[in-house]
């Protein structure tokens, strides 16, 4: 299993909401490239970046944070947030981004996700964001009708490789990963897409249950900044 510490970042600066609300954020470090080398230097391959102004906004204020991360660490950064045009999609190609993450326009726009997946593979994965049985987009501010199950198996058709899930009820509330949730859908899709889980994980019964489940990564965000996780302990116990 994979582990991807994550960095979400707003106006330059790394926080971390509760269930996806922008009125309840904390701020956890000014400098996001220190936060990414300390994860680095715990033994961190991979990390996970969210630009929350680009989620909500659509904009891309944060790029410049994200190129000094990825130009001087040598983290593989995959980077979701604002992924609404293909010339995004390919200025994070050009700085070495393992991959960008599609969210609000895989519902929004499903050609042009699919054209994105058809035209870059394995660059680009699909955030499904999860309320209930049904997906959220904008930043998690407007649920839709489109349900879980109908946006897989259309990420599925088009050929995409990887899928990050995120149970938005679960996100930051320190209570919990939804291991049900992920148990369903690596039974029923991860023979044709590695399932990332996110939301919520923050004990180790949490990691040993999701590998347990055969998630292909974890994705571990407030759990690591409140001290509630150690992230050279779980790489040790958990990385493949």
């Amino acid at each position: 299993m994979k582990i991807f510490p994550a960095i979400d970042l707003k106006e330059g600066k790394v926080v971390r909401l509760q269930q996806g609300d922008y009125n309840k954020m904390t701020v956890y470090g000014e400098d996001p490239l220190a936060v990414a080398r300390e994860f680095e230097e715990a033994g961190a391959e991979f990390l996970h970046v969210v630009d929350l102004d680009g989620a909500k906004d659509g904009n891309t204020v944060n790029f410049a944070a994200v190129r000094e991360i990825i130009e001087d660490t040598d983290l593989k950064v995959e980077i979701g947030g604002g992924i609404r045009n293909e010339e995004i999609v390919m200025e994070y190609a050009r700085i070495g981004a393992l991959r960008v993450i599609i969210g609000t326009m895989a519902v929004k726009d499903p050609e042009y996700t699919a054209r994105m997946i058809r035209r870059h593979g394995e660059n680009v994965a699909v955030g499904v964001d999860i309320a209930g049985i049904n997906v959220a987009i904008n930043g998690w501010t407007q649920v839709t009708s489109t349900s879980v199950d109908e946006m897989f198996q259309t990420l599925i058709d088009d050929g995409v490789k990887t899928i990050i899930c995120t149970d938005i009820a679960k996100d930051g509330v320190m209570g919990g990963t939804n291991v049900r949730l992920y148990d369903k859908l690596v039974k029923d899709y991860g023979g044709y897409v590695d399932i990332i889980a996110s939301g919520g994980i923050s004990s180790d019964d949490d990691l040993q249950k999701l590998s347990e489940i055969g998630v292909d990564g974890a994705i571990i965000g407030k759990a690591l900044y409140t001290g509630a996780l150690d992230l050279a302990e779980v790489i040790r116990k958990y990385q493949n």
